[in-house]
């Protein structure tokens, strides 16, 4: 993601329970306004919804309008801010206006299926891959907790549940796969629903705090 900063304010220190429930209500709320994604392969547009859209652009509609209704707690948020570790790499959210701040967040998203209702095969190689240059959700387990980002750093997983393809045993998969790397010392979730688009209508949204074993 590319960086952006909001306004300066100086978040709250917020629980990740917290955290993790903006973020679903707030994805909900931007899906009632039926943004339209458009694909970066055919140039076509999408129907209309959240659910189309790329990850980077679904955080970063979704922490704008978190931003803009709760300064208070969300007003510092930063999104793309370098690791510093002579990489090219960034954490996708920044929370909290001081150095390091106060969460360092990845966000990855688990959409089973396309537009179009087809199965989309490689999205789990986004959540599981343990090869660093796919940039799972897996390997940003050990990059958060190496790095200097965030007084407490968290890996944060939205997606959407299918009927025959729910979200459970990838998260379950990432879980064990995770804890041979990292401590998931605290785990929330959040669901939502009633979203416009006729294929991703319902999904949840999963949190863990990460630390060093």
């Amino acid at each position: 993601m590319d960086t952006d900063q909001a306004p300066g304010h100086r978040a709250a220190s917020l629980p990740l329970t917290e955290i993790v429930a903006d973020f679903a209500r707030t994805l909900q709320l931007v899906d009632s306004l039926a943004p339209v994604a458009v694909s970066s392969r055919t140039g076509a547009s999408c129907q209309p919804g959240i659910g189309p859209h790329t990850e980077a652009r679904t955080v970063k509609l979704v922490m704008a309008h978190l931003a803009a209704a709760e300064p208070s707690r969300y007003g510092s948020y930063r999104l793309g801010v370098p690791y510093g570790d002579g990489t090219r790499q960034a954490c996708d959210v920044v929370l909290g206006d001081l150095t390091p701040g106060d969460w360092a967040v990845e966000v990855k998203m688990l959409r089973l299926m396309g537009d179009n209702g087809k199965l989309n095969d490689n999205m789990m190689m986004h959540i599981l891959s343990p090869y660093p240059a796919h940039r799972s959700a897996l390997t940003d387990c050990a990059k958060l907790v190496a790095s200097q980002l965030g007084n407490r750093k968290a890996i944060l997983i939205y997606g959407y549940d299918y009927p025959g393809w729910p979200m459970d045993p990838v998260i379950t998969a990432f879980e064990i796969l995770a804890s041979q790397q990292v401590k998931l010392a605290s785990h929330a979730v959040t669901a939502f629903d009633e979203l416009i688009h006729p294929v991703h209508q319902r999904g949840r949204v999963f949190g863990w705090q990460v630390q060093p074993l």
